[in-house]
């Protein structure tokens, strides 16, 4: 009866302590949400009410009817372009990463030595030469310079060599015997095996090229072709004194796509990190 009480009594304290972390988490967002429903003299006072006294959607209708502020627009462009960077991502990364993991050749740890050197190289250093580089492309303002430049992804390239060095080498051999080729144990063997982690590295992409401000803030200059987080910095530049509340609802209008995409999928990135050897095991 000792062991069960104090199993349960443990129970009890880590839920208490997921209950309290997750409103640390949850009430900023409650506050943005509620104070985007509020008239720009309510947002001003202080203390800001937590309850507006008359919700209005005023700040949403004004969100979507300026001529000069186009979140829809901005959100399909930070969709397109983060889709497109992620299959980018994953056609060069995926075959890159077996061919670390299973391919012998000379040089082969040294090269993916040097590879992980990289990651630890600021994305500052290598921004001017970036930009040099996608302005002779004549790439600039255009989404191609969204797209190529971080498609060669060192960290795609190591967690997805992490998992497939987990999947036993006698499923391949098994293979071998059928006269599969290298292409045909990759295709049929390794990347059916291998939907979780590569679900993983899509999702961990897909939300780190979608929050991207720097390099589409410093490539994008036409009003059509920015991004989500490019418009809401320009918003928040010249409405935040003015007109608070509608740069709230944009706030909440940027961050209810994410939120639901995250609970869609909070599985496959649990289990693909874990599975990869990068969950702290």
């Amino acid at each position: 009866m000792g062991v069960r009480q104090s199993h349960l009594y443990r129970n009890i304290w880590t839920y208490v302590f997921l209950l309290v972390l997750g409103f640390f988490v949850i009430f900023p967002l409650l506050v943005v949400f509620s104070q985007s429903l509020m008239t720009t003299q309510e947002v001003n006072r202080w203390p800001p009410p937590l309850i507006p006294v008359a919700a209005s959607l005023d700040a949403y209708n004004h969100m979507l009817t300026r001529p000069d502020l186009k979140l829809p627009l901005w959100l399909g462009n930070s969709i397109y372009a983060a889709t497109a960077y992620t299959v980018a991502v994953l056609v060069i990364c995926t075959p890159a990463a077996y061919a670390f993991s299973r391919l012998r050749f000379p040089g082969r740890n040294i090269l993916f030595g040097l590879l992980l050197i990289t990651v630890m190289i600021p994305s500052q250093v290598t921004l001017i030469p970036n930009y040099l580089l996608m302005r002779d492309l004549t790439f600039l303002d255009n989404f191609n310079a969204l797209l190529w430049p971080g498609a060669a992804n060192v960290f795609g390239v190591f967690l997805l060599r992490q998992f497939f060095q987990q999947i036993p080498q006698e499923l391949e051999e098994a293979a071998i015997l059928d006269g599969a080729t290298y292409w045909g144990r990759f295709r049929y063997v390794i990347l059916p095996l291998s939907t979780n982690a590569i679900t993983a590295l899509a999702i961990l992409v897909f939300l780190g090229h979608y929050n991207d401000l720097l390099w589409p803030f410093i490539t994008m200059n036409t009003l059509e072709h920015y991004t989500l987080p490019v418009g809401l910095q320009i918003l928040n530049s010249s409405y935040a004194g003015q007109d608070r509340p509608v740069v709230l609802a944009a706030a909440v209008f940027a961050t209810v796509p994410i939120v639901i995409f995250y609970i869609i999928f909070q599985r496959q990135i649990i289990k693909g990190v874990a599975m990869t050897g990068m969950g702290g095991r």
